[in-house]
């Protein structure tokens, strides 16, 4: 993003650290079940979480599977040595005075992510770093008590920090870049994405360089961006907020900078920290991760097919477009729910049209259908088969929903079959045709759009059963 300031143009320069909360059955380090959001305060937690003296860390395996995993995702190096260290400092949610991360030996270096622009632009987001950490507790502020409450539920939970190179130039590469990364870990199952509820947060460095500079500028760190919206929103208020202190003569100050979504402003929180203030170093409890090739290679095995890959499937085997391809591929529930429909018989390019169109005009999440997969092929395949309209079947669909009943019972218990027997359709044709000899003597005098009457007074009388195809056919025989 270019920013066009009174005296020169500017280059917003964005980097991003997302924490990712690994879908383990228990913590990082202790034997506590991983908390479930909306759980009561303080009834998730082990004499670990709180560091009562003489209890020890123990790594819990399943976390590698899911970094390592993680990595192998976006084509990152996987490294056979990895170290624990202690970031020391003294905050209320943090009971042991330090947080155990890996600032020297991450376990994930050198991955990428490709992302889409809205104008169909492509570019590789390079990932510098993936190290795993423990997560901290949570602060909460309420203003009706004159002190702080703190829940520990949420620490020691298993971390991902997926840190990526200062390569974004621009709000909306970041939001690609979140929306592509969530993607992938929800396929491959390493973290559930869900901004609102905490177990993916995003902290974004911002800076602002002349257009004509290759020399990085001061960055600001920028925290509390609980969604995609708001973390592209920050971003550019704050880089505008830089240019306007360097052209009216100042300096950017180094530090972390809260987002206040209310009054769209970015505020200061505390000077930025330097290396030095953590006093990092080994964590002595933790002995080094070592990671075997033959490991990596087994977790490689585990890898579901991804996104992209599946798109171009989809649009190879199916003949779907590629537009359809990207909403039902880039969900994985998405995906499962099309695949069975196909698998049960149903025409894929009916199968995407009725999925997307239809059944999404009444859900937001494909897990919340009442209609099955099964069950909304077996009406798409009524229509293939000319039993109901495409008319009718919307009808169904909506009682689909209401009732929760399966297409043929609905068609059994209201009589909803289409009319396909050509006499019956004749019929209904004569009695429309005698009861409107005017418009059938302007119709046979040249004035052909009255056949749109017509077919509108058949389907009202056959109450929209009657086959639209034989319709047309047989009401052009009559009229002659």
């Amino acid at each position: 993003m270019i920013i066009r300031g009174k005296q020169k143009n500017w280059q917003v320069v964005i980097g991003l650290e997302v924490h990712a909360q690994m879908n383990t059955k228990y913590k990082l380090f202790s034997p506590m079940s991983k908390t479930i959001f909306g759980e009561e305060c303080n009834s998730q937690v082990s004499f670990i979480d709180v560091a009562l003296p003489g209890t020890l860390p123990r790594l819990n395996s399943e976390c590698v599977d899911m970094a390592v995993k993680t990595g192998l995702a976006i084509s990152a190096r996987i490294n056979e040595k990895s170290i624990f260290d202690r970031k020391n400092y003294f905050y209320s949610d943090l009971p042991q005075g330090y947080q155990i991360t890996q600032m020297y030996h991450p376990i994930i270096n050198d991955g990428k992510v490709e992302i889409e622009l809205e104008n169909g632009i492509t570019k590789i987001i390079k990932v510098d770093r993936i190290h795993i950490e423990q997560d901290a507790g949570k602060n909460i502020h309420d203003e009706s008590l004159d002190h702080t409450l703190i829940d520990l539920n949420r620490a020691g939970i298993g971390l991902m920090e997926i840190v990526t190179e200062p390569s974004m130039r621009a709000p909306e590469e970041a939001g690609a870049f979140l929306r592509s990364l969530r993607i992938i870990m929800r396929y491959i199952g390493s973290c559930d994405g869900n901004m609102e509820e905490g177990s993916m947060r995003c902290d974004a460095n911002v800076s602002v360089m002349p257009d004509s500079s290759n020399f990085l500028g001061t960055r600001v760190e920028l925290k509390n961006l609980n969604s995609i919206k708001n973390v592209m929103r920050a971003i550019e208020i704050e880089s505008h907020r830089q240019v306007e202190i360097l052209e009216s003569g100042g300096i950017v100050k180094q530090e972390t900078r809260l987002f206040d979504p209310d009054k769209q402003i970015t505020k200061s929180m505390r000077n930025k920290e330097d290396l030095a203030d953590y006093r990092y170093f080994s964590d002595p409890n933790l002995i080094p991760i070592i990671l075997t090739q033959d490991y990596i290679e087994k977790i490689r095995q585990t890898l579901p097919e991804m996104p992209k890959d599946k798109i171009n499937r989809y649009i190879k085997d199916f003949c779907i477009t590629i537009d359809q391809a990207k909403i039902i591929a880039n969900d994985k529930n998405n995906a499962i729910f099309f695949e069975k429909m196909v698998y049960h018989g149903a025409q894929p390019k009916n199968a995407a049209n009725w999925m997307i169109s239809e059944l999404f005009s009444y859900i937001k999440d494909i897990d919340t259908s009442p209609v099955s997969a099964e069950n909304l092929a077996d009406l798409v395949i009524l229509i293939d088969k000319g039993n109901i309209s495409g008319k009718i079947a919307k009808t169904i669909l909506e009682k689909m929903f209401i009732e929760c009943k399966s297409a043929n019972e609905i068609i059994a218990l209201e009589n909803l079959s289409q009319i396909n027997n050509k006499d019956d359709i004749i019929k209904i044709i004569k009695d429309v045709i005698l009861n409107h000899p005017k418009e059938v003597d302007d119709y046979r005098s040249g004035r052909v759009k009255l056949f749109g009457f017509f077919v509108g007074q058949i389907m009202q009388r056959s109450k929209g059963m009657a086959n639209p195809t034989l319709v047309n056919d047989l009401l052009k025989i009559e009229l002659k």
